[in-house]
């Protein structure tokens, strides 16, 4: 059975503090894998800073090249919109479930709004969840602190934003240190954010 930690984002771009996250999780924890399951583009809302599907595809492709436990995943672009989790859970385990075990991964940020998601006691009846550290200020749901499906990893934390390199980029700042180089390249190549 391999494990599969499952790190969704728009990935607009992905950035290195993705992949510090991404590898930390399968270098020092026990999965065996982490895709990176990239958030379509709603049909409903178009968000103008927000790139076509194939290109964040693309660019987190480029990212994960030289690390073979990590890997891009498209598995929600043809799922009907808008998606939940728990519905694309349930889809990779009709798909893979018979020789793949699925956790998610996620920031403590997100954990302490876990509760509000779509049907979360049955994705955590059936998932583990994976967080690492973010800065916050806000507390963790009770029920959620000492949960055996819930693994804290100790990843180092990463402030870096998307958003911050997108802005940061439009207005003409060097941001190359904070991409994987072929993602910085594709990115240049392409005239993107700017």
């Amino acid at each position: 059975m391999k494990k599969v930690g499952l790190f969704f984002g728009t990935f607009n771009p992905i950035h290195i503090g993705h992949l510090v996250i991404a590898n930390h999780m399968v270098e020092f924890s026990d999965l065996d894998e982490v895709w990176f399951v990239i958030t379509p583009q709603s049909p409903f809302k178009t968000k103008q800073s927000l790139l076509d599907d194939h290109h964040r595809y693309q660019m987190v492709y480029e990212a994960v090249q030289d690390y073979p436990k990590l890997k891009p995943s498209t598995i929600e672009f043809d799922l009907p919109q808008p998606n939940y989790t728990v519905d694309t859970l349930v889809h990779l385990e009709e798909k893979y479930g018979k020789d793949h075990h699925f956790s998610l991964i996620m920031g403590e940020d997100n954990l302490k709004s876990f509760h509000k998601w779509k049907n979360y006691e049955a994705i955590l009846e059936l998932h583990h969840i994976y967080v690492y550290p973010r800065v916050s200020h806000s507390e963790v749901e009770h029920q959620f602190t000492d949960h055996p499906k819930i693994i804290k990893v100790d990843a180092p934390i990463m402030e870096i934003s998307s958003t911050f390199i997108r802005k940061a980029h439009y207005q003409g700042k060097n941001i190359r240190p904070l991409l994987p180089y072929a993602v910085w390249k594709y990115m240049d190549e392409m005239n993107f954010y700017r």
